[in-house]
């Protein structure tokens, strides 16, 4: 394992929170209300992408009338509900910020979601300054999988891309994670165990699994 790593990035959706799988619900309460079903082959075509271009991707797929702003302001009203009952940190999530904070490595934020969503989720837990920077969609003009926003996090940091490790959960995210030279890992979590994760240094079992402490030098917790 390299020991020149100086920064940790990570995603938001599925990676860091579950809310990959309330998006699931959302879709499939979306699709529900339309008589549609929200099939596995959707979900991965949408995983990863920001949230209009996945919205356009979901009408496209089942031709739907709809437009992305009006789908997006129907999913917000779904979605604030279930984050009220069911949002959680994903397993290993919490230990990691702590020995990262530890041994003083710099970590961000690269998200496709928007500034408002990010800016709620995190606020519940307190999280936004621990963490040096925040990307969001509003941040890029090019969403995953094109690797604009981890060049741009390398940018912020003064750092090479591979000088700093990825953390992502989904195939879009990844990909855009290897194209940027990063040191990708890929964290997969429920439905995303079966994306294609090419390029990726190794794929983790959780932000637990030790070879990303050693991958960071950082002592197993």
């Amino acid at each position: 394992m390299p020991s020149s790593l100086h920064a940790v990035v990570f995603d938001l959706d599925g990676l860091m929170f579950n809310t990959e799988a309330l998006y699931q619900q959302v879709g499939s309460e979306l699709l529900r209300r339309r008589g549609k079903l929200f099939e596995a082959d959707l979900l991965n075509q949408m995983m990863g992408r920001p949230g209009s271009v996945a919205l356009q991707i979901m009408i496209e797929h089942h031709g739907l009338t709809d437009s992305a702003q009006a789908l997006s302001d129907e999913t917000d009203d779904i979605f604030m509900d279930i984050l009220d009952e069911q949002l959680e940190c994903m397993p290993g999530l919490v230990d990691l910020l702590a020995a990262l904070e530890q041994a003083r490595l710099p970590k961000a934020i690269a998200t496709s979601s928007g500034p408002q969503f990010v800016q709620n989720v995190l606020d519940r837990f307190d999280f936004a300054p621990r963490f040096q920077f925040i990307l969001t969609s509003a941040d890029v003009t090019e969403g995953k999988p094109h690797p604009q926003i981890y060049l741009m996090a390398a940018e912020r940091f003064g750092l090479q891309p591979r000088a700093m490790m990825v953390l992502e959960d989904s195939q879009n995210g990844c990909r855009a994670a290897v194209a940027s030279g990063a040191f990708a890992i890929a964290v997969p979590g429920g439905h995303s165990r079966s994306h294609d994760f090419a390029g990726a240094e190794f794929v983790a079992e959780s932000l637990a699994d030790r070879r990303i402490y050693a991958a960071l030098n950082l002592p197993p917790r």
